[in-house]
């Protein structure tokens, strides 16, 4: 996976140290991974979009080889996707690029959007996969996301409770229907990330984040700022948002020129519908740049 690609350590002025990945040239794009995954999730992507674009794939902070600054272990707030965002941010300013797209998928797609918002100055364009907003996923919670999204709820309790079950079996948790989904390298790499229990913390303190200083950021922001840069929204039928009917509606409360469409795949678009998924984020980032 990503052969040719420089691998580097980009430290933010907060203490983070962000593992990225770069390749090609052109306008810049930065590809923001989900859990339980890390910036290998992008590896049937990232090579198509670096043949008219320089491609910066990050792991985000505590997830994958980047790190959480020191101290910040026990602060939720310190995995908010605010503190994220901005050390993707710093990233891409230490790398040279004051402006940029970026795309997300999954937590990584929260912190993508986290970043149109608080800084519409550097984001040329916002690609968010799979998701809807924090607050709005919180707000509208019924037996059936908790049913099938009780990781939300786990990941998020208090204590060391999560990490301490997680790990008597880490492979069962996290790769829990996911045959035939990841590749064998990419399935060693997230493996290899998981299996650290520093990372485990950090994928807790990210969703303790969610529910809590997400939601307060969202909420603070409704009504009040949006997204003015356009805005691609991509799902699978199979995955959890399948079953909402109004997916571009909700993106549109928040990013007005939202567009997107549903693919035929469940929730990791980017590894199971990697063609179709390519094209739309060329689509996207072609009329941006025009």
């Amino acid at each position: 996976m990503f052969d040719g690609w420089a691998t580097t350590d980009v430290t933010t002025p907060a203490g983070a140290r962000i593992r990225v990945r770069t390749a090609g040239s052109g306008p810049p794009v930065l590809l923001l991974h989900g859990y339980p995954q890390t910036s290998a999730m992008w590896h049937r992507v990232a090579p198509g979009l670096a043949e008219a674009h320089t491609v910066v794939a990050a792991d985000l902070r505590g997830y994958g080889d980047s790190t959480a600054p020191s101290g910040s272990a026990e602060d939720p707030a310190a995995f908010g996707k605010r503190a994220m965002a901005a050390d993707q941010l710093a990233v891409m300013a230490a790398l040279g690029f004051a402006r940029f797209a970026v795309v997300g998928h999954d937590r990584g797609a929260r912190c993508a959007y986290r970043l149109a918002l608080d800084h519409p100055e550097a984001v040329t364009a916002l690609a968010v996969l799979d998701i809807l907003p924090t607050a709005d996923v919180f707000a509208s919670v019924d037996a059936a996301f908790a049913r099938s999204a009780w990781h939300w709820f786990f990941l998020a309790q208090p204590g060391d409770l999560p990490e301490r079950l997680i790990a008597a079996d880490p492979d069962a948790f996290f790769l829990r229907g996911t045959d035939g989904v990841f590749t064998d390298e990419a399935r060693a790499a997230y493996r290899a990330a998981y299996r650290r229990p520093e990372v485990v913390h950090a994928m807790c303190q990210d969703y303790r984040a969610g529910a809590t200083v997400d939601v307060a950021d969202d909420e603070a922001d409704r009504g009040r700022r949006q997204i003015a840069c356009p805005t691609l929204v991509l799902w699978g039928r199979r995955g959890p948002l399948g079953r909402v009917p109004d997916v571009l509606d909700v993106w549109r409360r928040w990013a007005p020129q939202a567009a997107g469409e549903q693919l035929e795949c469940g929730h990791y678009l980017a590894e199971e519908c990697p063609a179709e998924t390519l094209a739309a984020l060329r689509d996207l980032l072609r009329s941006s740049c025009s």
